[in-house]
Formats: C-alpha cells, sequence, structure tokens
C-alpha cells in the first residue's frame, strides 16, 4: 500500500488506502509474528490531554509488538499551550521521536503539532474525528460481513466525533449509513457535505433521520455516550432528550437488529442497557480489540 504521511481525519485517505489499511490490520491481526520489527529503532510520542484506557493501551502494547518504542505525555508532563506552546511542544518532540500520537481537545492542536513537528501526526481523538476508532469499527464489521459496501450501518445518539469519522469510513467503504439523532445534536454540516462528497464517488448511501424506527432492518447499530468528554451540559436534559434513544433489546428485536457497537466506556442502562452491551450481539470486545490492530496497520504504513 501506499505510504502515509499522517492520520489527522480519514478524508485524507481515499477509497483504496482505506481497503489497503484495512487489510494490513488483518495481517497484522494474523500473522503478528511477521511484523515484530516493523517499528524496530522508532520512538512515538504519546500525548494525552485527555483519560484514556483502549488508547492509551492498545497504542502502547501496539508499539511494542511492532518493536518500537514509546513515551507517554500526560498533562502534568508539560500541558500543551501552557507551559510552553503547541509549536513548541511539537518541534522539540521532532528532535527525539518518529511520530507523534496525540488525543486531543482541538483538532486545530492537531494540525499545529502537525506543522511544528514536520512528523508524522496521528489523530488518537479529536473534538471532530475519531479516525482509529473508526477503522477499528470498520475492521470489525469486515471481519464479519467481509464486503464493507453491502453493509447497512446505524448511528444513534450525539452527532459527534464518532460518527464524524464513521460517516467518512461509510463513505471511503461504499457503505450505507443511518445517522440516527435528536433534533439539535445532528453531525456537522461541514463532515456531511465531505462524506456526501467521498460517496459520489463509492455508490455510499448516506440517511439522516431522527427516528429511531429508521434503523430497522440494519446490519449493526452503533451507539456512543450520550455526552461527549469534557462537553458540558444539565445531565437531566440530557437524559430526557436521549432516552427515548436507548439501545435496549427490545429495540434489538423490534428492528431485527443483528450485531450492537459502542466504542466503550459504555454508561449502562443509559444510551445502551447491560442486558444488550454483554449479549452475544455485542462487537464491542472485538471493536475495542481491533484498535491495536488497526492502530498498528496505520503505524506500519507510515514507516514502510
Amino acid at each position: 500500500m501506499s505510504k502515509l504521511n499522517q492520520l489527522l481525519s480519514l478524508a485524507e485517505l481515499s477509497p483504496v488506502a482505506l481497503d489497503a489499511l484495512l487489510n494490513l490490520a488483518l495481517k497484522v491481526k494474523q500473522q503478528p509474528q511477521n511484523y515484530t520489527q516493523a517499528l524496530a529503532g522508532k520512538s512515538i510520542a504519546l500525548i494525552f490531554e485527555k483519560p484514556s484506557l483502549r488508547t492509551r493501551v492498545s497504542f502502547d502494547v501496539g508499539i511494542y509488538k511492532l518493536g518500537g518504542h514509546s513515551v507517554y505525555l500526560d498533562q502534568q508532563n508539560g500541558a500543551m499551550g501552557k507551559r510552553e506552546t503547541i509549536a513548541d511542544f511539537g518541534s522539540n518532540l521532532a528532535c527525539w521521536t518518529d511520530a507523534i500520537v496525540a488525543r486531543v481537545f482541538s483538532q486545530n492542536t492537531l494540525e499545529q503539532l502537525a506543522n511544528a513537528s514536520q512528523k508524522p501526526v496521528i489523530n488518537a481523538l479529536s473534538d471532530m474525528y475519531h479516525p482509529c476508532q473508526a477503522l477499528a469499527d470498520l475492521l470489525a464489521l469486515k471481519e464479519r460481513f467481509g464486503d464493507l459496501s453491502k453493509v447497512h450501518l446505524a448511528y444513534v445518539g450525539d452527532g459527534n466525533n464518532v460518527c464524524h469519522s464513521l460517516m467518512l469510513g461509510a463513505a471511503l467503504s461504499g457503505m450505507t449509513m443511518t445517522v440516527v439523532t435528536p433534533p439539535g445534536f445532528e453531525p456537522s454540516a461541514q463532515v456531511m457535505a465531505q462524506a456526501k462528497h467521498i460517496a459520489k464517488q463509492t455508490g455510499a448511501q448516506l440517511l439522516l433521520s431522527h427516528q429511531l424506527a429508521a434503523a430497522k432492518g440494519v446490519n449493526a447499530i452503533y451507539t456512543d455516550t450520550w455526552l461527549s468528554m469534557g462537553d458540558k451540559a444539565d445531565p437531566a436534559v440530557i437524559e430526557h432528550t436521549f432516552m427515548p434513544y436507548q439501545i435496549s433489546s427490545t429495540v434489538m428485536h423490534s428492528l431485527n437488529i443483528q450485531y450492537f457497537m459502542h466504542c466503550l466506556p459504555a454508561h449502562r442502562e443509559h444510551e445502551v442497557t447491560s442486558e444488550v452491551l454483554d449479549s452475544t450481539a455485542s462487537l464491542v470486545l472485538l471493536q475495542a480489540e481491533n484498535r491495536m490492530h488497526a492502530q498498528n496497520a496505520v503505524l506500519i504504513s507510515l514507516f514502510s
């Protein structure tokens, strides 16, 4: 596959590049012994402005499994933009490391890091996108269904960063995706325009609705926390707004949905019931496992 220069958003990929990345992730997952020296001699900075379980561990362990070395930096080790500017932070890291993985509040932070460091930057979550999560999700769907262009995915909840990256991934893959949100919580118009532009090339379909019934018959239904980390809103208002969109066994059966997906952490009995989350229909642990394999494919392609 062609070499990646960075991954700030899935919109940077072509349909061919995304397909190659997912195929590489499958190879890394199935034949890890072939990639144990893929990052030999490479050091990767891991910058975290937000707490994390899956992102931190999957990158840390994944880099180790590829023969590389990671350096973890939380905000106690020099808060970007406070102790020194983001640009100074990035240009200094470029003196010692070969790439930067950053989990940040703002997409603008990633762009500043990339410009200042001139090193590959991977978006490990921002306010706008979560490309590594979407890659893991697409990998899980590919393992279950094979041809992604035959898959119909529904996303239910807040039109947030995860939703944005899934829309772009679905567009690149030629999938059908239905996005169901409460009124006022729709995905970004800019991202929708991006995704629809890509969909014209691939034959993907992107549909918007405020009705949960629009997810009837989809192959998989995906939800996320009702409030993104760091967002501030009245919990009572949020619960009243989103409870009609909760995924329960009744919803799964009445809408005839095969699989359930969630990027985790999940708030049990809020956006999803424990009965669904822990059921055989749930792909959440496969998604979590695939974070490492998808990210390893990204890292390998950066240095191939």
